[in-house]
Formats: structure tokens, sequence, C-alpha cells
């Protein structure tokens, strides 16, 4: 059936195995392999039944058009070629390799010694050439046929000014869910539930940001622990989906989940590993890249290419400035956007992307891709802008048309709440979407991501429970994590009954919250951060495949669905008053042709703050005027929306602060009080002396008259 009388010379172009009318086109780069087999399995993937040599090479891509094959098809690849270390190759054809533009996966990696090129133990190390076959501890790669009847347009398309993030995992959100059925827990179909979606979206989120789902690894450290790789940063197959997320083994499963988030007007975000794969350095399995061409997909040392650079922490660091692995990672990119149809992209360690031999390069291969090409640059792309590597904090550093996570966001608010000293100069610039370093070059608030928790570190709930991490049962002694949390118990180390305890402990989440779901930029929730989630102290939950990092829906209580409804409150209000999401930088600069300041710092006597206030690191209550009238735009006009008041008092105890005069109204309006629950509305004329509770925030709006106030009162009446 797969003779070399029936093979054909088939096309380089696309790569990876296309099937047709009549078979199947396979196409691999490698710039120095002498030759490359297609082997064929079983339906099982357990028997290897053809082994086929791709027939031709063409501008350093290996093809070849085997007919009768057809979607389904199991496959790997044997790549030939020297076997010599010391000059950076590392080709050994026993070794079973995986397509690296292979569209699904079937089965799991099982770890043993021949999936090693050298042999495991040897006097030589990894210059030793070990001659065992791999193919029965390796996946398969899976022929597909992509097509898919959609029922929604491609994308959603959320403005970036109304964007609200929600970071989750696939399998972690669902498996403790009471509204998916136990069959499909852990998997698209999963996510994909009525019961799913309409929490997300009756929440007030716009965008959901899922952890790596693209085919990934379980290091064998952990399998030897019981414990899993539960977050997914260590891809093997850029194309692939992870196959315990699925519970058919189709990517129709996936898009149909798309399909559903885009009905319920959620954008999906992938969350992405292009940095690393599972292949480690030269002591490291030999999986798919390292086969193919080790010289070219990875990062070698100069002087010495046995050894790999390491700017990533995890062994290797692939090498995006050669253009065939370029060209391979904005292909992946694109074929999520068009053929899965998802929104945008948060890329882990970002900087290694944009590091060219002489470091971080803005005018990088892979920042410049993006920026030109006309997929990539229409969806949403997000940096987490640092790494290991030199010069590996870039943070604000990324062009024009990215967002960036805010770290310096999270240390700080998490720090002024906590109590620490001289902070609010720093807090305001993190309230004001870090315009210090963010205005610039046409940037908008949005590119600032702020955030307070995400997967890596404390949840919400744990950051004001713990003063310490609790690692004890990712099996290392308590000794990874980060021990600089800037987190504060309130008074007890973990669960506790005591009454005054848990009502601080509701408070600052409340004032957190507040916090992030009204500065300026875009925020970003993490699952669960909305009722209480907790992960028993563990801020490095990494390998917890359970229920240290499952979301606990069953457990949430009053207090939890207390706080669900305050964190839906904050996302309505600020989807409804646009002034809490200013798409330009708020300056607090007069404006001689308006007569207006857009935004306008308080003291506690309701007069504007001074030099003197800011350099008082004793100050801890503070306000911030956001004026409505100012305009929207560089269009000469005014704007119409309403004023707010927001107050943060960080001090312990209750604080007087006077509400200031109204240019445009007659009263303010209590929007909230952190210190009040349940929430009440109450009208307030200017000059009113308000005790701002000790640890609490306050926001207030303008009241007038007219049709804009009656719909700000009807706002409010029905906030609650």
């Amino acid at each position: 059936m797969h003779g070399p009388e029936l093979l054909e010379e088939g096309s380089p172009h696309p790569r990876g195995a296309t099937p047709l009318d009549g078979g199947v086109n396979f196409a691999l780069f490698s710039a120095h392999a002498t030759r490359v087999e297609v082997c064929i399995f079983d339906d099982a993937g357990e028997k290897e039944i053809a082994r086929i040599a791709l027939p031709e090479y063409t501008d350093e891509v290996w093809h070849g058009f085997v007919p009768g094959l057809k979607p389904g098809a199991r496959y790997g690849y044997r790549v030939h070629g020297p076997y010599e270390p010391l000059q950076g190759h590392r080709f050994n054809p026993h070794k079973l390799l995986l397509d690296p533009y292979a569209k699904a996966h079937m089965g799991a990696l099982k770890w043993g010694p021949e999936l090693f090129g050298y042999t495991v133990g040897h006097p030589d190390g990894d210059l030793s050439f070990d001659e065992r076959d791999s193919a029965h501890l390796m996946p398969k790669c899976v022929v597909v046929d992509s097509r898919f009847e959609w029922q929604q347009p491609s994308n959603v398309r959320v403005p970036w000014d109304q964007s609200v993030f929600y970071e989750t995992h696939v399998r972690g959100f669902t498996m403790r869910h009471p509204g998916v059925p136990e069959h499909l827990r852990g998997t698209f179909a999963g996510l994909a539930q009525d019961a799913v979606l309409k929490h997300i979206r009756e929440l007030g989120v716009t965008s959901v940001e899922l952890l790596p789902l693209q085919m990934f690894v379980d290091q064998s450290f952990l399998l030897e622990k019981g414990l899993k790789n539960f977050w997914g940063y260590d891809t093997i197959g850029f194309f692939a989906l992870h196959p315990p997320y699925q519970h058919e083994p189709s990517i129709d499963e996936f898009k149909a989940m798309v399909d559903r988030f885009h009905e319920y007007g959620l954008e999906v975000i992938l969350d992405v590993v292009y940095n690393h794969t599972p292949e480690g350095n030269e002591l490291g399995p030999t999986l798919c890249f390292k086969g193919i061409d080790n010289a070219s997909y990875y990062r070698l040392m100069p002087d010495e290419p046995r050894y790999y650079i390491n700017d990533t922490g995890t062994g290797n660091t692939v090498n995006l400035s050669h253009p065939r692995v370029l060209q391979m990672v904005t292909d992946s990119l694109r074929y999520w956007v068009t053929e899965m149809h998802v929104d945008g992209f948060r890329f882990d360690l970002a900087p290694i992307l944009a590091r060219e031999p002489n470091g971080f390069d803005e005018g990088g291969g892979f920042l410049d891709s993006c920026r030109q090409d006309p997929v990539l640059s229409s969806v949403k792309l997000i940096a987490e802008p640092w790494d290991c590597g030199p010069g590996g904090y870039q943070f604000s550093s990324f062009p024009p048309g990215w967002a960036e996570w805010n770290d310096r966001y999270r240390d700080t608010v998490r720090a002024f709440w906590k109590g620490d000293d001289g902070l609010v100069p720093a807090f305001a610039q993190c309230l004001t979407a870090s315009g210090e370093m963010f205005n610039q070059r046409g940037r908008r608030p949005w590119a600032s991501v702020n955030f307070l928790t995400a997967h890596d570190g404390f949840t919400l709930a744990d950051l004001v429970s713990y003063n310490d991490k609790h690692n004890e049962a990712n099996g290392e002694n308590n000794n990874d994590g980060h021990s600089d949390n800037r987190s504060w118990n309130c008074g007890v180390e973990g669960p506790t009954d005591d009454e005054e305890v848990l009502a601080l402990r509701a408070r600052q989440q409340r004032n957190m919250l507040a916090t992030l779901l009204l500065s300026q930029g875009t925020p970003m929730l993490l699952a669960g951060d909305e009722f209480g989630r907790t992960q028993q102290g563990n801020n490095n939950a990494y390998c917890q495949d359970s229920e240290i990092s499952w979301v606990g829906w069953e457990q949430i209580d009053d207090r939890g669905r207390a706080l669900q409804a305050f964190v839906q409150r904050l996302l309505r209000l600020r989807r409804e008053l646009s002034v809490l999401r200013r798409n330009r930088f708020m300056t607090g600069v007069y404006s001689d042709e308006h007569g207006v300041k857009d935004l306008t710092w308080l003291a506690p006597e309701g007069v504007e703050m001074t030099a003197d206030h800011w350099s008082d690191g004793n100050l801890r209550c503070f306000g911030m005027l956001l004026d409505g009238s100012a305009p929207v735009s560089s269009i000469p006009r005014r704007g119409t929306d309403t004023s707010v008041l927001l107050v943060f008092n960080g001090w312990h105890e209750g604080v007087e602060f006077t509400l200031p005069p109204l240019a445009n109204g007659d009263r303010w309006l209590r929007l909230f009080d952190t210190a009040l629950d349940p929430q009440e509305a109450d009208a307030l004329p200017p000059g009113h002396a308000y005790v701002v509770t000790g640890r609490s925030v306050l926001a207030l709006a303008a009241a007038g008259t007219g049709p804009s106030a009656d719909a700000l009162k009807t706002l409010v009446e029905t906030l609650d």
C-alpha cells in the first residue's frame, strides 16, 4: 500500500501532515538531516505498520505524498543525520519523534531510558549513542480533518477599554463544578456547559484566559512523587490540544467550546509557552525538536554547542532567531486564530521571544512578525514581560499594540492594603494604569494588565489568611514558591472561627477587589477569587492536580456569595460608568480650554493634595476624583460621563474625609463602602464629613438633575 512505487513527491507547503484527495502530504523542516522517515502505526498507536522515507528535499524541507492515508492515521518521524553533540547535532533514528506541526496526538508519554538519545548511565554521558527504540513510550501524532461548522462569528473582539480578564484552568475550573456532568469534568466539553458559562458571563468579565492547553508532558520527577504538571507550562506540541482535556479524541470538542464562549459574548485567550520545551538540556530526552534539528530549533552556547543557553530556567531556549523556527511559532499562532477561532494570547516569559543574540530587541523577528501580520496584529497580545535570562525584566518595553502583565501593580497594591508605609505615591500610579511607564508612543491605559493574584502565588482569600506559604504537599519541604508574598493573615494564620478576623478578611478582599476592578487599565481576576477560593496556603500549586488547585464550588458559603455579589456590583459599575475605564491616560493636568482637570487627588480635608501630602510617609487615606466632564479624546469636546470619587483608607482606624464641592451636581450618591455589608445607597451633600472606616474603600458618584441623574439613580437602585 505504501511502497515506493506509489509514493509521490508532494509539496513542502504547508508543514505537517495535510490530508488531501487520495492521501496525505507530509512536510518537515530540517536543515541538517540526511534522511527523514514517516512511521505509520495501527489505530491503537502500538504497532508500526509502515516506514516511508520522504523522497524530496526542497529549501531544507523534507516532503512526500503518501497515497491511501486518511484523517485519523497515526504517525511519527525518524530523522537520520550526524550524532555529534560537540557540534550541536543529536540525530538518532532509533527515537520516534513528534511532528512539530501535528494537529493532534494520542496517548501519553511514558518515561523510560529509551527516550534518551544517549545511553543513560554511560561513562560518556550525552556523548554516547543509544540504539534502543523509543516508539512504545511515545505519543503518536494524528492526521486531522479540520472541517467544522461554526455557529458563531470567528471572533468576539471585545474593545480593549471594555475588557476584563478572568484567568482559569480547563481542568481545575470544572473538576468540582456541580453543573458539569461528572464524565465531562476536566474537559473542554465540561467548560462549555451552560452552568459554567452563565457564571462567567453574569460575573461581568469579558475574556477568559486559559492556562496552557497545547500538548504538554508530565515531568518524570513529578510522576515519581505522585504529582502532575498541573499548570502545563511544558509544551511539546504547538498546534495540538492536550489529550486529557478532551472527552472525545477530536479537535471539534475544543472548537465547540470556543463557539459556546462566543455565543455568550466571551473571548477565549490562550496562555502559550513558546520559549522552551520539555526536552531540557543535553541530558534531557529526545522527543521532537532535539532529534529533528537540534542546532536549528534551540539556542546553543556559541563556543560549546554541546550545551544549551538556558534563559528560561528549564534547560533550553527555543531559537526564534532562526527563520524556520520563527515561522513555526507564527504559523502556530495563526492556526489558533484562523482555525480554532481564539481571540488572543498571553505569552509566557515573553522577553525570550523578543531576545536576539545581542539581547532583548524590540525590532527582533518575533515582535516584528506580530506587528505586521494581518492576523496576529488584530487579536489581543499580552506579554509576561520578564524571564530569568540576561536583561530579563522588560516591563513596559514591549511595542505599541501589546499589553503587559503589571507586577508592580500586584506588589504595590498588596503592600498598601497590608499596611506598609509610604506607598500612597506608588499606589496612585497603580490606580492610573502606571502612566509613568506606559503613557508613551500612543500606548493606551489598557496596556497595563492589572492583577493582584494569578495561577502563580496565593489566591485572594489566602492573601488575607496566611503570612507564609504552606507548600508541603509539593514534596519539596516547603522550599519552593516565593517567600515575598506581601500578604497579611489579619491576626491568625490559616483557617479560623474568629468572627472578627473573618470579617476583617472579608473586608480586605473587598478592598483589593474594589482597587483592582476600578483602577484604570485592564483588570485580570483569578477564577474563584470572586467567592474566596483557597489553596490552603499553597502559593506554588503547579504540581497539584488535586483539591488544592480545583475550584471548590461546593464550599461556597454566605460570605462567598456576598463577595461574588460585590464583584458583580463592581464590574457593573466599571461597565456603566465609563470614567472608570477611560481609553486615554488621566494626567491631572488642568485644561484651560475646558476649565477642568480629568483627575484630582484629594487629602482627607477635601482639598487637593500638595507636595507635602505626597511626601508624608504616614499618609494612608486619600481620594481620587475622576471628572466625567473632561474630554475623552483629543477632540476639543467636553465629556458627558458621571464624575466619580474613590476614597482609599489604608489606615487601621477611621478617618474623616470631607466630600469636595460638585461642579455639575448637587449631591454625592454612595455607590459602595467596603465597610458596609450589605451595601446601602445614600445621598450626601458636598462638605459632609464622612468617616471612612479603617481599611476600607468608599465610592461615590456625582448626582445632579436631568436624564443622566435619573439614569445614575436607576443604576444604583438596581445594584442591590
